[in-house]
Protein backbone atom coordinates (compact mmCIF):
# COMPACT_ATOMS: atom_id res chain seq x y z
CA UNK A 1 0.00 0.00 0.00
CA UNK A 2 1.34 3.41 -0.92
CA UNK A 3 1.99 5.83 1.92
CA UNK A 4 -0.52 8.43 0.68
CA UNK A 5 -3.29 5.80 0.48
CA UNK A 6 -2.46 4.68 4.00
CA UNK A 7 -2.53 8.28 5.25
CA UNK A 8 -5.86 8.85 3.50
CA UNK A 9 -7.37 5.77 5.13
CA UNK A 10 -5.92 6.74 8.51
CA UNK A 11 -7.42 10.22 8.14
CA UNK A 12 -10.84 8.79 7.27
CA UNK A 13 -10.67 6.40 10.23
CA UNK A 14 -9.68 9.29 12.50
CA UNK A 15 -12.60 11.37 11.27
CA UNK A 16 -14.98 8.47 11.95
CA UNK A 17 -13.55 8.15 15.46
CA UNK A 18 -14.26 11.85 16.00
CA UNK A 19 -17.92 11.55 14.98
CA UNK A 20 -19.15 11.36 18.57
CA UNK A 21 -17.37 14.65 19.22
CA UNK A 22 -18.71 16.21 16.03
CA UNK A 23 -22.14 14.89 16.85
CA UNK A 24 -22.27 16.90 20.08
CA UNK A 25 -23.82 19.73 18.06
CA UNK A 26 -26.81 17.78 16.79
CA UNK A 27 -30.01 17.53 18.81
CA UNK A 28 -30.47 14.39 20.85
CA UNK A 29 -34.15 13.56 20.57
CA UNK A 30 -36.15 10.59 21.71
CA UNK A 31 -39.55 11.13 20.21
CA UNK A 32 -42.40 8.76 20.99
CA UNK A 33 -45.75 8.38 19.27
CA UNK A 34 -48.81 9.73 21.08
CA UNK A 35 -50.65 7.03 23.05
CA UNK A 36 -53.36 5.40 20.96
CA UNK A 37 -52.02 6.68 17.63
CA UNK A 38 -52.68 3.88 15.13
CA UNK A 39 -50.03 3.16 12.50
CA UNK A 40 -51.00 3.30 8.83
CA UNK A 41 -49.34 0.42 6.97
CA UNK A 42 -49.63 0.36 3.17
CA UNK A 43 -47.80 -1.57 0.47
CA UNK A 44 -45.46 0.22 -1.94
CA UNK A 45 -48.13 -0.10 -4.65
CA UNK A 46 -50.75 1.49 -2.37
CA UNK A 47 -48.38 4.36 -1.52
CA UNK A 48 -47.68 4.90 -5.23
CA UNK A 49 -51.44 5.19 -5.87
CA UNK A 50 -51.88 7.66 -3.01
CA UNK A 51 -48.85 9.91 -3.64
CA UNK A 52 -47.36 11.77 -6.59
CA UNK A 53 -44.00 10.38 -7.80
CA UNK A 54 -42.24 13.34 -6.14
CA UNK A 55 -44.05 12.81 -2.84
CA UNK A 56 -43.25 9.09 -2.97
CA UNK A 57 -39.55 9.87 -3.46
CA UNK A 58 -39.53 12.06 -0.33
CA UNK A 59 -41.96 10.28 1.98
CA UNK A 60 -41.08 6.65 1.19
CA UNK A 61 -37.51 6.83 -0.22
CA UNK A 62 -36.13 9.61 2.06
CA UNK A 63 -35.56 12.06 -0.77
CA UNK A 64 -35.16 15.83 -0.49
CA UNK A 65 -36.75 18.48 -2.66
CA UNK A 66 -34.63 21.37 -3.96
CA UNK A 67 -34.53 24.45 -1.70
CA UNK A 68 -36.97 27.26 -2.55
CA UNK A 69 -39.08 24.88 -4.65
CA UNK A 70 -42.03 24.57 -2.25
CA UNK A 71 -44.78 27.19 -2.06
CA UNK A 72 -45.19 26.18 1.60
CA UNK A 73 -41.90 27.92 2.41
CA UNK A 74 -43.72 31.22 1.82
CA UNK A 75 -47.06 30.16 3.40
CA UNK A 76 -47.89 32.46 6.36
CA UNK A 77 -51.65 32.06 6.84
CA UNK A 78 -53.07 30.61 10.06
CA UNK A 79 -53.62 26.89 9.83
CA UNK A 80 -51.95 23.55 10.23
CA UNK A 81 -49.41 21.54 8.32
CA UNK A 82 -50.28 17.85 7.95
CA UNK A 83 -48.40 14.83 6.67
CA UNK A 84 -49.08 14.54 2.93
CA UNK A 85 -49.16 10.77 3.31
CA UNK A 86 -51.82 10.39 6.00
CA UNK A 87 -53.04 13.90 6.99
CA UNK A 88 -51.76 13.66 10.60
CA UNK A 89 -51.23 17.23 11.92
CA UNK A 90 -47.49 17.78 12.42
CA UNK A 91 -47.10 21.55 12.83
CA UNK A 92 -49.26 24.61 13.48
CA UNK A 93 -48.67 27.92 11.70
CA UNK A 94 -47.58 29.56 14.98
CA UNK A 95 -44.64 27.12 15.06
CA UNK A 96 -43.29 28.22 11.66
CA UNK A 97 -40.52 30.74 11.04
CA UNK A 98 -38.41 31.92 8.11
CA UNK A 99 -35.08 30.09 8.41
CA UNK A 100 -33.75 31.43 5.11
CA UNK A 101 -32.90 27.86 4.03
CA UNK A 102 -35.57 27.49 1.34
CA UNK A 103 -37.54 24.80 3.16
CA UNK A 104 -40.54 25.23 5.48
CA UNK A 105 -39.04 25.41 8.97
CA UNK A 106 -40.57 25.12 12.44
CA UNK A 107 -39.18 25.60 15.96
CA UNK A 108 -41.36 22.86 17.47
CA UNK A 109 -43.93 20.25 16.43
CA UNK A 110 -47.20 18.65 17.51
CA UNK A 111 -46.17 16.43 20.42
CA UNK A 112 -46.39 12.70 19.75
CA UNK A 113 -46.83 13.08 15.98
CA UNK A 114 -43.19 12.76 14.92
CA UNK A 115 -40.57 10.04 15.41
CA UNK A 116 -36.82 10.47 14.96
CA UNK A 117 -33.77 8.41 14.09
CA UNK A 118 -30.12 9.03 13.31
CA UNK A 119 -29.31 9.40 9.63
CA UNK A 120 -25.74 8.78 8.43
CA UNK A 121 -26.46 9.13 4.68
CA UNK A 122 -24.27 12.25 4.48
CA UNK A 123 -21.51 10.52 6.54
CA UNK A 124 -21.94 12.80 9.56
CA UNK A 125 -24.90 12.15 11.85
CA UNK A 126 -28.13 14.06 11.40
CA UNK A 127 -31.47 13.61 13.09
CA UNK A 128 -34.12 12.59 10.58
CA UNK A 129 -37.79 12.71 11.53
CA UNK A 130 -40.85 10.86 10.30
CA UNK A 131 -44.62 10.98 10.68
CA UNK A 132 -45.58 8.84 13.68
CA UNK A 133 -48.67 7.44 11.90
CA UNK A 134 -47.42 6.44 8.43
CA UNK A 135 -43.65 6.60 8.86
CA UNK A 136 -43.31 9.11 6.00
CA UNK A 137 -39.96 10.92 5.89
CA UNK A 138 -40.45 14.63 6.58
CA UNK A 139 -36.99 16.14 6.98
CA UNK A 140 -34.19 16.75 9.48
CA UNK A 141 -33.93 18.67 12.73
CA UNK A 142 -30.95 20.91 13.51
CA UNK A 143 -29.70 22.83 16.55
CA UNK A 144 -29.65 26.25 14.86
CA UNK A 145 -33.27 27.31 15.34
CA UNK A 146 -34.77 30.22 17.27
CA UNK A 147 -35.88 30.33 20.87
CA UNK A 148 -37.67 28.94 22.74
CA UNK A 149 -36.47 25.52 21.49
CA UNK A 150 -33.27 26.39 19.63
CA UNK A 151 -34.28 23.75 17.06
CA UNK A 152 -35.00 23.97 13.33
CA UNK A 153 -37.40 21.33 12.06
CA UNK A 154 -36.49 21.57 8.36
CA UNK A 155 -39.32 19.97 6.37
CA UNK A 156 -39.82 19.03 2.75
CA UNK A 157 -42.81 21.00 1.47
CA UNK A 158 -43.98 18.06 -0.67
CA UNK A 159 -44.21 15.94 2.49
CA UNK A 160 -46.82 18.36 3.90
CA UNK A 161 -50.28 19.59 3.08
CA UNK A 162 -51.43 22.96 4.42
CA UNK A 163 -54.95 23.42 5.81
CA UNK A 164 -55.95 27.05 6.48
CA UNK A 165 -57.70 27.82 9.77
CA UNK A 166 -60.58 29.56 8.02
CA UNK A 167 -62.12 28.23 4.81
CA UNK A 168 -61.37 30.38 1.79
CA UNK A 169 -58.37 32.00 3.48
Amino acid sequence: MKRRHFLGLAGAAGAMALLPGVALGFPRLRLEAAPGLERLELSSAEWRERLTPEQYEILRDHGTEPPWSSPLDGEWRDGEYRCAGCELPLFESQMKYDSGTGWPSFFTHVEGHLLSRLDFSMLWPRVEYHCARCGGHQGHVFSDGPEPSGLRWCNNGLALSFHPASPGA
